[in-house]
């Protein structure tokens, strides 16, 4: 397999859900995975966006969705799609934590939260 800059297949995801989020009883829409050092963030439609906040401070440019059914790449820096290689497991949030997530710290107005 080639090597492609920023991509490091062999490094698993940090955990089941968004770091920071996690950190503070916080709570995410989707989640998507650094494709560099494996750090799972909440998405930009998260009312934090760690994910985004997490390629800019470390460089890293280059995230895969972490959402079941999902196996899309992209690219902060060109804002574009981007097909790479198979990642190490797993490729996904556990399948019972609901979306958005996790149980327990979604507020009920959750949609007037979204950006």
């Amino acid at each position: 397999m080639t090597a492609v800059a920023g991509i490091d297949p062999s490094v698993p995801p940090s955990g089941p859900g968004c770091v920071e989020c996690d950190a503070v009883d916080g709570w995410w829409v989707h989640l998507r995975r650094c494709t560099q050092c494996g750090h799972v963030g909440c998405c930009d439609s998260s009312p934090a966006q760690h994910a985004s906040a997490h390629a800019e401070s470390s460089g890293h440019p280059l995230i895969r969705s972490y959402e079941p059914g999902e196996d899309w790449f992209w690219n902060y820096q060109t804002e574009e799609f981007y097909d790479g290689p198979a990642l190490a497991g797993p490729q996904h949030h556990p399948l019972d934590q609901p979306t958005p997530g996790p149980s327990g710290r979604v507020p009920a107005d959750w949609q007037s939260h979204l950006h």
